[in-house]
């Protein structure tokens, strides 16, 4: 077993947290970004938001899919290269589902967010996919 990491192998893995990290943030700044917009705060006092009954399962459904960038970072570090590329593919497409899931009715905000977190997504992929062991 090869135990030496080449300089890509490391580079690979700082873009990939990087992405994570970025993700993170962008969902963290969407949800923030919430908070702007007129009676907001008084529909979450109420219990039920856009229609949604807020519920302790979608809060924790709602802490999962935040955790999950957060995760992937020290995955990231840990796992070796076919596991990595394996998580990151698979996670990065069941993010984009849920990007694309949660925006049914998106307005211009919530577009504007989800098309950059798409955009690190599918770079994500890419990077994942693309990511060979070179030969020592």
């Amino acid at each position: 077993m090869n135990t030496t990491l080449t300089m890509n192998d490391l580079d690979k893995k700082a873009k990939l947290s990087s992405l994570w990290v970025f993700i993170f943030f962008n969902m963290i700044f969407r949800d923030l970004h919430q908070f702007g917009h007129a009676g907001f705060i008084e529909e979450m006092m109420t219990g039920i938001v856009n229609g949604v009954r807020i519920t302790d399962g979608l809060m924790l459904v709602g802490g999962i899919m935040i955790a999950i960038p957060l995760l992937m970072i020290p995955l990231i570090q840990f796992l070796h290269l076919k596991a990595n590329r394996l998580t990151n593919i698979i996670i990065g497409v069941l993010q984009i589902v849920s990007v694309i899931g949660n925006n049914m009715t998106p307005d211009l905000d919530d577009i504007f967010f989800a098309v950059i977190e798409l955009v690190a997504l599918l770079l994500i992929i890419r990077l994942a996919w693309n990511w060979r062991e070179r030969a020592a």
